[in-house]
């Protein structure tokens, strides 16, 4: 009856001996609680791993449990310490995934604008596994920062391989394909992650600027007009959306788009001057200079060399006090022919005139041919009255003195507010034909009376 509980003692006994045998060399070595910290208390754990670390500056397990609490706080700079030291253990260390440890490294340095470094750690885990989502994720987000969009798109196509419906590749991918100019692909990619992600607002605007660059205005002014009252995206929006009104001749939308982006808070300087600029511009092609002025002088104060706004300035500041030199310049071709009608017949003083004809060409200028007869003299007399600005050449002058001799006018009179070149002064020496420039024209608008009929 006493024989199985001997035997049973026996052999539980001999257990007990042999486990003592294996452990007791282990208590002996340290080495039972190499990578245990079995204290509940976090600060003890962490006081353990770095008496283990004064013992042993390599120790791959409290090194990766250290970093594990550094990474959970987000103190970055410790966190790269730690796992810059993982990085360089010998390959194969036990304990030591390597792959992870190069994307912490490559993480911290992320966080800590240190995207070279970053980039190293990337190429480093993606050798040792060319297939880890997690790596190849990183690395072509890396590459989208540092520019390389070919190899970006490359990689994650690889990642959209991987897990096709992963928003944050899905983006990126869009995104790059778009500065590559390939509009069409990332348009099909950034729908995709506006799907996943509604609020995403730059990815709006990215597929607002690929409409643009397939002609698909309508489509883009839509995306512009919804996002104009948004902290972030606004003022861009509102410039983008003015430029299309703007472009279509749309010019009243295009001013309140201007106006509605400017008046938002904290607007990049580039983006403020713009739409000074470009508000200036339709103030000016609808003839209120005196509301574009301001924004060009506030254009001229933020950078006095930005595009033509000098030029601009000296231009419709004189405009602003000549309104007949201001009509003359940016009327409307219907006002713009009358001033012309206008200056034909009060040009002879004294003088009975009779317009036979008037035609305008493409707003550039305009030809009236008049029959004049005065108490000395009877002739028909042509005139040309150019708007554009800057050098009046010989071609111009040419093309009048052809059409003087088609209308059988035996005087020509050529205004302009631009500058006549040599060749064409040359022209007009040995025949009947009158240069007025920009000076002579202004007195000729001054003297003007307005109240006189037009033919």
């Amino acid at each position: 009856m006493f024989i199985l509980p001997a035997v049973v003692i026996f052999f539980a006994v001999i257990c007990i001996m042999f486990g003592a045998w294996l452990i007791f060399p282990k208590i002996k070595s340290g080495r039972l609680n190499r990578g245990t910290f079995r204290s509940k208390n976090e600060e003890d754990r962490l006081k353990q791993a770095n008496k283990r670390l004064e013992k042993n500056p390599n120790d791959p397990e409290a090194l990766s449990y250290i970093g594990e609490v550094f990474y959970k706080k987000g103190a970055w700079e410790q966190v790269l310490d730690v796992y810059r030291r993982l990085s360089g253990l010998p390959s194969g260390t036990r304990g030591v995934d390597e792959v992870a440890v190069n994307v912490r490294a490559a993480e911290a340095c992320v966080k800590l604008g240190q995207t070279e470094d970053a980039y190293k750690y990337l190429v480093v885990a993606r050798a040792l596994d060319n297939n880890n989502f997690e790596v190849c994720y990183q690395l072509g987000s890396l590459e989208f920062l540092r520019k390389n969009y070919e190899k970006a798109v490359q990689i994650l196509q690889q990642v959209r391989n991987m897990r096709p419906e992963y928003a944050p590749a899905v983006r990126t991918l869009g995104h790059a394909l778009f500065r590559l100019k390939k509009t069409r692909e990332a348009m099909q990619y950034i729908r995709q992650s506006i799907d996943m992600a509604p609020n995403d607002k730059e990815s709006l605007i990215t597929l607002a600027q690929c409409y643009c660059e397939a002609n698909q205005n309508e489509q883009a002014l839509r995306i512009y007009q919804h996002l104009r009252p948004d902290p972030v995206w606004g003022a861009e929006a509102c410039l983008a959306s003015g430029r299309i009104n703007a472009e279509g001749r749309q010019d009243t939308e295009a001013i309140s788009d201007f106006e509605i982006g400017l008046k938002h808070k904290d607007i990049p300087q580039d983006t403020e001057i713009e739409l000074h600029y470009q508000l200036a511009n339709a103030y000016i092609r609808t003839q209120n200079i005196g509301k574009a002025l301001p924004h060009l002088n506030e254009v001229a104060s933020k950078k006095e060399d930005y595009k033509d706004t000098s030029e601009l300035i000296v231009r419709y500041q004189e405009l602003c006090v000549n309104q007949n030199l201001q009509l003359y310049t940016i009327a409307p071709s219907a006002d713009f022919m009358g001033l012309c009608r206008r200056i034909v017949l009060s040009y002879f003083p004294k003088a009975r005139v009779k317009i036979a004809r008037a035609l305008m060409q493409a707003n550039d200028w305009a030809d009236i041919v008049a029959e004049v007869d005065t108490p000395k003299w009877s002739d028909v007399v042509m005139f040309r009255f150019i708007r554009t600005q800057g050098s009046i050449g010989e071609l111009v002058v040419r093309d009048f003195h052809s059409h003087l001799k088609e209308a059988k006018a035996g005087k020509g009179i050529c205004m302009g507010v631009g500058t006549y070149s040599d060749e064409s002064k040359r022209f007009t020496e040995a025949r009947l034909i009158d240069l007025i420039d920009k000076p002579r024209l202004t007195a000729i608008l001054n003297n003007l009376d307005m109240k006189q009929p037009s033919a």
